[in-house]
């Protein structure tokens, strides 16, 4: 099955340099110059990618954004001309999982979408696989080469949230909101213990993830390729 991806950007150019790029690759291309025939077109196709421009008409790249989020379960990149850090603190807070800045290199791109696509792959509905380690949340368990590991209940949600989009940024506010709700009166140096106990845990028994801080923004899992 050939790969669907969505380019949604008010600009025709970066929309025919997107779609040769990859249409030299063998996706299927479909095009949106605002975020309203986006919408459109996640109703009625199947998508596999969303590059989305921050800056359209109708419906910008954040709303777009986090309606995917929502009601899709695909990667999104987001393409934008800003590249200040609170710019990108909105935009991951938005759900993106990776973000690029305009002017951009087409290859570069190309590759770092391949990436999201593989990563996107790893995880199934109950299992996520990361290299040898084995995430199980049905059983609530993480396999690591026939060794079988029960943790705290916190920590394995916090594991499996960030495992099951590898490569996205979380920030500590949305981990806090996506494991301890809104009523959570804690702050959020919570996570940060998780986080802290979790790389302690696992540091001498695989090297199949890693856990990595991004400074003023939050916490992202990592694959190393094999």
């Amino acid at each position: 099955m050939r790969t669907h991806l969505l380019v949604a950007d008010d600009d025709p150019h970066v929309r025919e340099l997107l779609r040769f790029l990859f249409e030299k690759e063998g996706y299927v291309v479909y095009e949106a110059e605002d975020g309203e025939q986006a919408t459109r077109i996640l109703e009625s196709e199947t998508v596999h990618l969303a590059i989305v421009d921050v800056m359209m008409p109708a419906k910008d790249g954040w709303e777009l954004c986090e309606d995917i989020r929502r009601d899709y379960d695909i990667p999104v990149m987001l393409l934008t001309a800003k590249a200040e850090l609170r710019d990108k603190e909105k935009g991951y807070s938005s759900g993106t999982d990776d973000y690029v800045v305009k002017p951009f290199e087409p290859k570069e791109l190309l590759f770092r979408a391949k990436a999201l696509l593989r990563r996107y792959r790893m995880v199934s509905a109950d299992v996520i696989r990361l290299n040898g380690t084995i995430i199980d949340r049905t059983g609530y368990e993480v396999r690591i080469g026939g060794k079988t590991h029960v943790i705290p209940l916190k920590e394995f949600e916090l594991l499996a949230q960030l495992a099951s989009q590898p490569g996205r940024i979380f920030t500590r506010e949305q981990l806090l909101q996506l494991l301890w709700g809104n009523d959570y009166e804690g702050g959020s140096r919570t996570v940060d213990v998780h986080i802290k106990r979790l790389r302690e845990r696992f540091a001498d028994e695989t090297d199949d993830f890693v856990i990595t801080t991004v400074r003023g923004l939050g916490y992202k899992l990592e694959v190393p390729e094999r």
